[in-house]
């Protein structure tokens, strides 16, 4: 039996919008592939949401792949604010499933900085039950000790969870573990799966 909904947050209840934020910011879409090739697109990118390394040793292997767009790096990643924006339906979608009677938890690739500067993102996060960002236990996704370590401090049961995330790497190693899983595309979509599963 199903008790407990589990969220991953970019890309489900929030929009990663970066390449959006980038070209607010002013950049040419030359500059904003070549400062996505130095960042968000590299393998560093992972780093930040690990939470291991300081802000300025990230910023530094940053600008080491690309030093000619130093400035450039620091003009778009030193105010993260509006990266992250709150999906419309996140907060009625959370309230539904506890008004149902299900446990409603988090787990996801999150950095510090951008929770601290995008927090009215995370608005969802009061109705929820709890769960882990990354960067608090130094875990990322799709690491299998992330999610032993969500299941056992909240005392859950692998087989009584459902795992919603865009990423179908993630939901695989949810899996692997027993907890069943979705990746998410819609909204729609989801609750359509989600409620085929409820039902079983």
């Amino acid at each position: 039996m199903v008790r407990n909904i589990i969220f991953d947050i970019g890309n489900v209840l929030t929009d990663f919008r970066w390449r959006e934020f980038l070209q607010d910011k002013g950049f040419s879409e030359e500059m904003v592939r070549r400062i996505a090739r130095a960042s968000i697109e590299n393998v560093l990118w992972r780093e930040l949401d690990r939470g291991v390394w300081s802000w300025e040793k990230l910023m530094a292997a940053f600008i080491a792949e690309d030093p000619e767009i130093a400035a450039q790096l620091h003009q778009a990643f030193d105010d993260m604010r509006d990266i992250v924006v709150i999906r419309d339906y996140a907060v009625p979608w959370v309230k539904e499933l506890k008004a149902q009677g299900y446990g409603v938890w988090y787990l996801s690739n999150f950095s510090e900085k951008i929770e601290r500067e995008c927090r009215e993102a995370l608005a969802f996060l009061p109705y929820m039950d709890g769960g882990i960002l990354s960067y608090q236990d130094r875990l990322i996704k799709p690491d299998r000790a992330i999610y032993e370590t969500l299941l056992r401090r909240y005392g859950l049961q692998a087989e009584e969870c459902v795992f919603i995330d865009d990423t179908a790497v993630n939901i695989e190693a949810g899996e692997a573990l027993g907890i069943r899983g979705i990746v998410f595309d819609t909204r729609e979509q989801v609750q359509k799966e989600l409620a085929a599963i409820l039902r079983a």
